[in-house]
């Protein structure tokens, strides 16, 4: 008979995201996924392959609870509001506990997108994600008559995909209130 994995691949996968996202990639151990995870290093061998195809397969399951994220602001909000949602999401759930995490996509491409062709095509698709959801939106707006006329989508669109980089950055290294209202009131100020 086979042998089977007896472990929550899910959580197990959950867990080493959650200490990438912490840690980084290079700063986070084989041991340390060990305990982390409760799975022995041969068992995360198998399922997952070495640590770079664990990162790999972490980086999509967060990029997936993202599009997820975007999808329900899409149809739950109007557009404006939607947009702002995007950043307050980073901003509440960034900051709650003090961990100041940041976005894992954006740390991912700080750390690795520059070196790493494969990682880089995962993090521009991400990106280009937010930035085809930010320009549905304006459209949206511009046609609901919440967004000026004047603004043209895929400006607005790249323009508030930099302010967000900039934003879950700024919310790892300075989570200050003010100042990521500020820049929040900045981004969407531009949509008048």
């Amino acid at each position: 008979m086979p042998w089977e994995k007896q472990f929550d691949k899910q959580a197990a996968l959950d867990k080493a995201l959650q200490a990438f996202w912490t840690r980084g990639y290079e700063a986070t151990s084989m041991q340390e996924l060990v305990d982390c995870t409760g799975v022995n290093r041969g068992s995360l061998y198998a399922t997952y392959g070495d640590k770079r195809a664990l990162f790999i397969s972490a980086l999509h399951m967060y990029d997936d609870a993202r599009r997820r994220m975007l999808s329900e602001f899409e149809a739950r909000y109007p557009p404006r509001d939607a947009i702002r949602r995007v950043f307050l999401s980073f901003m509440t759930g960034l900051t709650e506990d003090g961990s100041n995490r940041g976005c894992f996509i954006t740390n991912t491409a700080l750390e690795l997108a520059a070196h790493d062709a494969e990682i880089r095509d995962i993090v521009a698709t991400a990106q280009q994600d937010v930035e085809d959801f930010f320009k549905r939106m304006v459209k949206c707006g511009k046609a609901a008559g919440n967004i000026a006329d004047h603004v043209k989508p895929a400006d607005a669109a790249r323009g508030l995909l930099a302010s967000l980089l900039g934003f879950v950055v700024l919310v790892r290294s300075r989570p200050e209130p003010a100042l990521l209202q500020g820049v929040l009131s900045d981004a969407l100020r531009r949509l008048d």
